[in-house]
């Protein structure tokens, strides 16, 4: 059984407010209470105040403010306005006219992407995670320095060089068909892997304590101290998903009178469900995630196409490299070969993305020492494969460029980065690490018995979010339960669930090429079908 250790609250107080209370004259402990419940309510209308004076600020600094700022402008010059009562009118015309839905909908995802983990300095001493956050540091200076000896070696300039006349021709001749651009590639290989990346997690020492030192953990992961939900909090989470209502006869125009609302959170919850219409996610995506594109985004993606199209890059060739060796080679995502490459150049510089995630290692004072990229990170072995899936919902680049990039900023990059936030990949792990030895005990003690680290055999699909693994229909599905529940934790359930049900196969073999074998089609893997039961077992 898991049992969460609890602080006791200190009770110096509590005497004083007892003493206070039997010293007050019959009666006089309502009116105490009443003053306390309205000092209290005053400081929530106080703190709700300066959040919506903090949020008004953030929203000026938006790119959609200019055009917001302006619809209200010619609102409040309309005849729905009456100039003798303002406020009440123009409240009514904002309503009217559909912009009510979307200041709500910028309100929404910018509190939703503000949201960030404290960044208060904590002493090193205190802090029991501090050599998590060195670790991701010392990754992030390990990868760019791969990426800066990777350059010198080939001569060739991490920020770009101007383009050959010929070749930049060239590539504007084949932009929608460069899987026809010749460039030569045999020198290049990925910076980094899947498995370098386990490599340096399973290396993660913490500080132990004095009762543990003569003997070592008994899981990867189990001396990290970051909480993890056990099953019943999963349940919980994803309870909706437990829900015995099979009507979906009329689920697709229930969705499309979602869509007509054009609000995220009804979006967000219509995607819990599991069973979206396929003709439209991509639109409910593109709500959930605030990815709908504007003017803005159109001239952010011709100054990116610009970029690709004037000046190259060792980053192009890793690119190209990338979707070579995956995609490429991948019967169900080879047909987008062209697009991913227009998608993966114009991602690489995107400075934007660098900007809206927030990297420790920016901040460390030896950052300069090794550049990366201007998107902020140096791609690694597969990044292509977490832009595919979104093909097979956009025919237009620039709308599945930039939900792709919402999503990527979101959720993909806390999988390629040692971080200690919840759902970052170190969590994903041992969330996994701990639902495997709770309820497959035998399935762990075979791994265990065999010298075999279960979650080598798993992390290529936590990494990659099941991209390449599942069929696209069900790995959609898995994305939007992802979205719908703003949680990754179901990665590491889902790898729990296939272990499960293939558990006699696994039990039978000896060996890691085996368990490989086993576990490398999951074709026939019903994503939906799958966590509803294991969430519904007693």
């Amino acid at each position: 059984m898991l049992v969460r250790a609890t602080n006791s609250k200190d009770t110096e107080d509590t005497t004083s407010s007892t003493e206070l209370a039997d010293s007050a004259e019959p009666g006089a402990i309502y009116p105490l209470a009443v003053q306390d419940s309205s000092f209290m309510e005053e400081l929530k209308d106080t703190s709700i105040h300066h959040t919506a004076l903090r949020l008004a600020e953030d929203v000026k600094t938006m790119k959609l403010y200019g055009n917001l700022y302006k619809m209200v402008q010619k609102l409040s010059c309309s005849p729905e306005v009456d100039k003798d009562d303002m406020k009440q009118t123009l409240e009514t015309a904002i309503k009217a006219n559909g912009l009510e839905i979307e200041i709500r909908n910028v309100i929404y995802h910018l509190i939703r992407n503000s949201v960030k983990s404290d960044t208060r300095p904590t002493p090193a001493s205190s802090d029991p995670l501090n050599y998590l956050r060195r670790a991701g540091i010392q990754w992030e200076r390990r990868v760019r320095k791969s990426l800066n000896s990777m350059c010198s070696e080939s001569k060739a300039q991490l920020h770009g060089q101007m383009r050959t006349a010929s070749d930049r021709e060239e590539i504007l001749s084949k932009w929608d068909e460069l899987s026809t651009y010749q460039i030569d590639l045999s020198n290049y290989r990925p910076v980094y892997a899947p498995k370098d990346l386990l490599d340096v997690l399973l290396s993660l020492k913490g500080p132990m304590k004095q009762d543990e030192t003569d003997f070592l953990p008994k899981w990867e992961f189990s001396h990290i101290s970051l909480a993890v939900k056990n099953l019943f909090e999963l349940r919980v989470h994803f309870s909706e998903l437990l829900r015995n209502d099979n009507n979906f006869g009329d689920w697709s125009v229930t969705c499309q009178k979602i869509l007509k609302t054009r609000h995220a959170p009804l979006c967000q919850q219509a995607l819990k469900k599991g069973v979206t219409p396929p003709p439209l996610r991509g639109a409910l995506w593109s709500y959930v995630l605030g990815s709908q594109v504007e003017q803005h985004h159109v001239e952010h993606w011709e100054a990116l196409r610009q970029s690709v199209l004037t000046n190259e890059s060792i980053v192009d060739k890793l690119v190209f490299k990338d979707v070579q060796l995956t995609a490429t080679n991948d019967d169900r995502y080879f047909v987008f070969e062209d697009v991913l490459y227009q998608i993966m150049l114009c991602f690489s510089r995107d400075t934007e993305i660098s900007q809206l995630i927030q990297v420790e290692f920016t901040n460390s004072a030896k950052a300069k020492q090794y550049e990366g990229p201007p998107c902020g990170f140096v791609p690694f072995h597969g990044i292509c494969m977490l832009a595919a899936p979104f093909c097979y919902l956009y025919d237009n680049p620039v709308s599945l460029y930039y939900t792709f990039r919402a999503f990527y900023i979101r959720y993909c990059h806390r999988l390629t980065t040692i971080n200690t936030h919840p759902q970052g990949i170190v969590s994903l792990c041992l969330l996994f690490e701990k639902l495997l030895q709770t309820h497959e005990p035998q399935l762990w003690s075979h791994f265990r018995e065999l010298q075999i680290q279960p979650i080598r055999v798993v992390f290529k699909w936590l990494m990659r979010a099941f991209s390449g693994h599942l069929p696209p229909e069900q790995l959609l599905i898995l994305w939007d339960l992802i979205l719908g529940y703003d949680s990754l934790e179901i990665l590491s359930l889902l790898a729990i669930i296939i272990l499960s049900f293939r558990r006699e196969s696994l039990m039978q073999v000896t060996s890691v090429e085996n368990i490989e074998a086993i576990l490398s089609d999951l074709s026939s893997v019903k994503v939906l079908p799958l966590i509803q039961l294991t969430l519904s077992r007693d």
